[in-house]
């Protein structure tokens, strides 16, 4: 999965916010804001790779043959 993703591009921008907001407060100076915005992104990366891996149905299981059923590779060929 691509971490250029728009929804992951979003969840990013969303966890980005708090920290770019300590940075206009001044909590943050402009390199520790610069250091933090990948690790918003990389964290946007894993909460997207989460949910798409929660959502995705599960595999039907193969069909599994009846004891009684003859198996067609065991017919005898005429």
């Amino acid at each position: 999965m691509s971490p250029l993703r728009w929804d992951v591009l979003a969840v990013g921008l969303v966890l980005a916010l708090p920290v770019l907001a300590m940075g206009v407060r001044g909590d943050f100076s402009t390199d520790e804001v610069a250091v933090r915005l990948p690790w918003c992104l990389l964290a946007g990366w894993g909460a997207v790779a989460l949910l798409r891996w929660a959502a995705t149905p599960p595999r039907p299981a193969p069909a599994r043959r009846r004891a009684g059923s003859p198996d067609p590779e065991d017919a005898p060929t005429p």
